[in-house]
């Protein structure tokens, strides 16, 4: 009786990881899927990014040691170059074969996304606007058209980096993402503690660009949402604004 019954046990737990990796990989493919057909049915604008670079010039040593977090600016846009190279810092495809990103994520779930709030003259050759990053195909799409820096920094409650600085990079949490599978534990830790891990990577990368960014988390989450268009099961967790030091 008793190894029946642990036969069944077996069969059962077999069972039940066999159904939830089944479950986890669709999904895991629905996360990554950023549907940019959809957004090209709306008529919004894609725009392919240049290619990462995955070597440099300073060492990870150096970045963390000069790592600050910087408030002032000079009025200097950026290139698109640098752009590119934050964003894949932040959540970019480091193993295509995997769908791996550049940050750390329980369950490689990827309940965040993020987005460029570009203002006039923020970097060269791209016209003003809110822009959300598609990891996968290392590009961007244009959500809405215009500055909305102002708005950014009203809903920031009036600090002034956000104003100044050339872009915005916006971190929103998808909390179903994580929460299917980590129930309450996702969101109270495993989300929160992905995004800092990909502040910390944007800082990084900052460092290495000759840039300076700060981590705002000091603003109106309604107000913010409703600026990058109300998505919709999005939540704001951070504001980072970049510039040239």
């Amino acid at each position: 009786m008793a190894s029946r019954r642990s036969f069944l046990i077996v069969m059962l737990t077999a069972l039940i990881s066999f159904t939830s990796s089944i479950l986890y990989g669709a999904i895991n493919i629905r996360v990554k899927d950023f549907r940019v057909e959809e957004h090209l049915e709306l008529g919004l604008d894609v725009f392919k990014l240049p290619k990462p670079k995955t070597t440099g010039g300073v060492s990870v040593e150096e970045a963390i040691a000069r790592r600050r977090s910087i408030r002032e600016y000079r009025d200097k846009p950026l290139a698109i170059e640098e752009l590119s190279q934050i964003l894949w810092a932040a959540q970019g495809i480091t193993d295509p074969a995997n769908m791996f990103r550049a940050a750390p994520s329980a369950g490689a779930l990827y309940p965040l996304e993020v987005y460029v709030v570009v203002r006039s003259n923020g970097v060269v050759g791209l016209n003003p606007g809110i822009y959300k990053y598609n990891p996968v195909g290392h590009e961007i799409v244009k959500i809405r058209d215009g500055d909305f820096s102002y708005e950014l920094f009203n809903a920031c409650l009036s600090q002034d980096w956000v104003r100044n600085a050339q872009v915005n990079i916006v971190i929103t949490a998808i909390y179903g993402r994580t929460t299917w599978r980590y129930g309450d534990r996702g969101r109270e830790r495993y989300v929160h503690m992905e995004v800092g891990h990909v502040g910390e990577n944007i800082y990084l990368q900052c460092v290495a660009l000759g840039l300076g960014t700060v981590a705002v988390g000091a603003f109106s989450d309604d107000q913010v949402w409703s600026i990058l268009g109300k998505p919709k099961d999005e939540a704001p967790l951070y504001v980072m604004p970049i510039g040239r030091v």
